[in-house]
């Protein structure tokens, strides 16, 4: 099992990190609350990681936090919830929202999620409000690791494209990211500002 890796940032995009690490650069697919957290390409980072062996496949998931990493364990575990769906629940919602959810039983913020129909979000809060006291001692809002928010990478594409193009790949509809990001939008956002400001309109505070 591969619990945590460390090494250099060598590229970033939404949704995956390359890192450099004793001369092997790893593929680390990450939720988008952990990407707000890298740091520039070709700085050192740390993230709490779970590696997945499937027969078609071997991935290797990242997170800022490892509260996030624990309870994207835990997540995994709910009947019908697989690591790509588990990812994408914590895109949308960091580890300390999700259980305010659970806590509160707010079935209206998890079908806000890409994947997630009224049925999951319900199996979601009954199943997970038994797991989350394996997560006791980690409560500790604002304690996410890492660095400071990082500055945009300079591409050829518009910050508005690439912050559309992040949610569509998150899952959400052409219809619905492109109204999303023109809510947001304003002169000098980066992309990472854009999806986080969609991000934090389409999923309702709880």
């Amino acid at each position: 099992m591969i619990g945590r890796i460390r090494g250099l940032l060598v590229e970033k995009s939404p949704g995956q990190a390359l890192i450099e690490c004793a001369g092997l650069s790893y593929e680390v697919d990450i939720p988008y609350t952990t990407f707000f957290h890298l740091p520039d390409a070709g700085q050192e980072l740390t993230l709490h990681t779970h590696f997945s062996v499937r027969e078609d496949a071997h991935s290797l998931f990242g997170f800022a936090a490892r509260l996030d990493r624990d309870l994207f364990r835990l997540l995994i575990k709910v009947n019908g919830v697989g690591p790509r769906l588990g990812l994408g629940i914590l895109s949308g919602l960091d580890a300390h929202q999700f259980i305010r959810c659970v806590e509160s039983k707010d079935t209206n913020s998890l079908v806000k999620l890409p994947g997630v129909g009224k049925k999951t979000a319900e199996r979601l809060l009954i199943e997970m409000a038994d797991r989350i006291g394996q997560l006791e001692g980690q409560f500790t809002p604002g304690s996410a690791p890492g660095s400071q928010s990082a500055p945009a990478v300079t591409v050829a594409h518009r910050p508005e494209d690439e912050a559309e193009a992040a949610l569509i790949a998150l899952g959400y509809k052409p219809q619905e990211a492109a109204k999303a990001v023109s809510k947001v939008a304003s002169g000098g956002l980066s992309r990472e500002e854009l999806i986080r400001l969609a991000l934090k309109n389409m999923i309702p505070a709880g």
